[in-house]
Parts: C-alpha cells; sequence; structure tokens
C-alpha cells in the first residue's frame, strides 16, 4: 500500500499515539530505577506493580471495548484515555512511597484500557481487507517511534535538570496534552446510520468462536504467561553495570528497532499470512530472551535490545490483523479487548514470577522462565500451523 493512500484518520491517529508515546516513554525506563534508587521499593513490589498496572491495562480494555461497541462511539474512550495518562505523570511526579507509583500507574494504565480497543476500532473502520497487516502496522511504527524520541528527551531534560527525575515526570505531561488536542480537533469519527434497534452488549461465547481464532487465543495466553514487564530488561542492563543513561539509550535501540520493523511486518502479514509472521515473532522472543538470560557482559546488551524490538514489530499489529479476520467492525472493540485481557492476565502472572525468580534464584532465570514459555506457545503454534492459516 502506498504511503500517500494512507486514511487521514489513520496518519493522525499515528501523530497522536507518537506524542502520548514520547510522554509515556519520558518516565518508562525511569520508573523503575525511580523505585529501587530513589523510593527503595524492592524487585518483586516492582514486579507486581507492573504486574497489576498491566493487568488493570487490558481487563479495562475488554470492558470499554464492548462499552464503545455498545454505543458505537469511539473517539470519546480514545479522548478520556488519553486524558488518564496525562494525569498520571503528574501523580507520578508527586510520589514519596510506592503506593502512590503503583496508584499513578493504575490510572495510566486505565487510561490505556479506556482508549485502546475503540481506536483500534477506529483503525479498522479506516482499513480494507487487503491492508489491515500494513495500517496496524503502520500505526505501530509510529507509536514505537514515540518511544525512540521519549527516552532521548528524557535523557536531555534530566542532563538540563541535573537528574530531577520528579521534574521529568511533570514535563512529561506537555507531548501528552498535545496528543489530547491533536485527537479532539483532527480525528472525525464515521458517522452511523441511525436505525431504530435497541442497543446491546456484543456477547463472545467460546464454543461459537472459530477454530482458528480459539487456538490463536490459546497460543498468546501461553506465550503471555512469560512475557513479563520489560521493566526487567531495563534493571538487568543496570544489574549488567549500565549506567541509567546508557540503560535508556538501550532503550531507544529496541523502539528503533520496532519502529523500524513494524510497517514491513504488517505488510508480510498481508502478503504471507499474519499466522506465519506472529509466529516469527514468537521464535524470535525466546531465542532473544534466551541470550538475554545466557549474557554476563553489558556489551552484548546492545545487540540483543535491537533484535528483541523485531518480536515486538512481528506480534502487536499482526495480532490484531489475525484476529479482525474472524470479527465484523462493530463488534471490534469487545474481541480486541477479550485479547487484551487474555494476555493481561498472562502478563500478570508472568510480571509476579519473573520478580520472584529474580530474587529467589537469579535474574537469568527470569529470562530463561519467559524463554520456555515463548518457545512452548511457538512449538504448538508450529505443530498446528495447518489449522491456522487463513485462506487468502
Amino acid at each position: 500500500m502506498s504511503f500517500k493512500k494512507i486514511p487521514r484518520n489513520v496518519f493522525v491517529l499515528g501523530l497522536v499515539s507518537f506524542f502520548n508515546d514520547l510522554a509515556s516513554e519520558m518516565i518508562y525506563p525511569i520508573v523503575p530505577i525511580f523505585l529501587t534508587s530513589v523510593l527503595h521499593a524492592s524487585l518483586p513490589i516492582v514486579g507486581v506493580i507492573e504486574g497489576v498496572a498491566e493487568a488493570v491495562a487490558s481487563f479495562s480494555k475488554y470492558f470499554f471495548g464492548a462499552v464503545a461497541d455498545y454505543f458505537q462511539r469511539r473517539k470519546v474512550f480514545v479522548a478520556l484515555g488519553y486524558s488518564f495518562g496525562a494525569i498520571s505523570k503528574l501523580l507520578t511526579g508527586l510520589a514519596y512511597t510506592w503506593p502512590l507509583v503503583l496508584f499513578a500507574r493504575i490510572i495510566d494504565r486505565l487510561g490505556k484500557g479506556l482508549r485502546t480497543a475503540p481506536r483500534d476500532s477506529i483503525l479498522l473502520e479506516n482499513a480494507s481487507s487487503e491492508n489491515k497487516g500494513f495500517i496496524f502496522g503502520f500505526h505501530r511504527a509510529f507509536d514505537s517511534l514515540g518511544a525512540v524520541f521519549g527516552p532521548l528527551t528524557a535523557l536531555f531534560i534530566l542532563y538540563l535538570l541535573k537528574e530531577n527525575i520528579r521534574l521529568t515526570f511533570f514535563i512529561a505531561s506537555v507531548p501528552a496534552v498535545i496528543a489530547i488536542v491533536l485527537l479532539i480537533t483532527l480525528v472525525k469519527e464515521k458517522k452511523r446510520e441511525v436505525v431504530p434497534v435497541e442497543r446491546k452488549f456484543v456477547k463472545i461465547k467460546w464454543r461459537e468462536l472459530d477454530s482458528k481464532l480459539k487456538l490463536f487465543l490459546l497460543i498468546s495466553f501461553l506465550f503471555s504467561l512469560g512475557n513479563s514487564s520489560d521493566a526487567f530488561l531495563l534493571l538487568y542492563g543496570k544489574y549488567l553495570g549500565l549506567t541509567t543513561i546508557l540503560v535508556v539509550l538501550a532503550y531507544v535501540l529496541y523502539n528503533v528497532s520496532q519502529s523500524a520493523f513494524s510497517t514491513p511486518a504488517g505488510s508480510l502479514a498481508d502478503k504471507f499470512g499474519a499466522g506465519k509472521i506472529y509466529s516469527g515473532g514468537l521464535f524470535v522472543f525466546s531465542i532473544i530472551y534466551f541470550l538475554f538470560g545466557l549474557t554476563k557482559q553489558s556489551g552484548w546488551l546492545w545487540i540483543l535490545f535491537p533484535l528483541y524490538g523485531i518480536y515486538i514489530a512481528a506480534t502487536d499489529g499482526v495480532s490484531k490483523s489475525y484476529i479482525s479476520e474472524f470479527i465484523t467492525k462493530k463488534e471490534s472493540g469487545t474481541y480486541f479487548g477479550a485479547y487484551y485481557t487474555l494476555s493481561a492476565i498472562g502478563a500478570f502472572l508472568a510480571s509476579v514470577i519473573g520478580g520472584i525468580l529474580w530474587s529467589r534464584i537469579n535474574p537469568s532465570a527470569t529470562f530463561y522462565y519467559g524463554s520456555i514459555m515463548s518457545f512452548a506457545a511457538f512449538a504448538v503454534f508450529l505443530f498446528h500451523s495447518d489449522r491456522l492459516q487463513i485462506s487468502r
């Protein structure tokens, strides 16, 4: 698909995600360091905070996705969600104990829950059957691009402010507000035909789901059981001796990689099938996580972090492209939300288990565990590959 033919809503939502992720990623790499170095929280506490926060995000994604489908309105939920994100930055800056950081993270992730499924529905409404992978990949690329400039902006601000982390949190709310303004003024939701029918919530009946979708959801859940928070990757950089600045730069490389590969991965999914690209992402995750656990020298992180970004590019937008083959646009919010919720249950468990393995055994155990779970999901996918392919 030509970049010139990208729908206006898709392009603007890309910009919105860029500025919002710029704000979020200004603080995300330094939050675990802030928790452990400034507030003196333990590693299991960091795991619980990230696990609870992500669980809140994904459970609320299902709820608000279903509500958005009920009213057939998307934009209002997206706007509220980005507003919650801006508020959370201010709350984090006010924190002097870890429970307030937990509360701020919950507010932030609740905002993500409000906006994510309705936003994906808007993207799907502006896509065709031939370019869904490209559209979701293009949006993911913009989102990741914000994650590239966010940490770099944070480093620059920290340098100017002599590492005043709290003030950096406050400044991060500025691009978040820009995202809200862009969304409200430029995104135009498609007008719905007024039909005199009773509103009703979309009901997902497991027994009636297509067998291919069932299997895909089960494999995704198995994978999520080992996909712990990226906060552990950042802390591992510190554990291996990188300075805070170098940890953030390594994280930037990871986001450069996923930004560069997301759109091509989406295009490949349109051409060869989303299932094949997604399974490749699981394999990449398994190998890279194993190598994270294996390495004891910080120099290898400069190779592993950008390779890790390929996994996100091959799974994030691609997974939504796969799921959209089995649903209608009117019920997309509910199904996207349900997918996020299922993944959240696994992610919560993965983050808690990851924190325990880190503290009770050693940091490498966290990554070996994730590698094993991801390879198990890949093996199941490979064994049932004939059942997962969608005829095009």
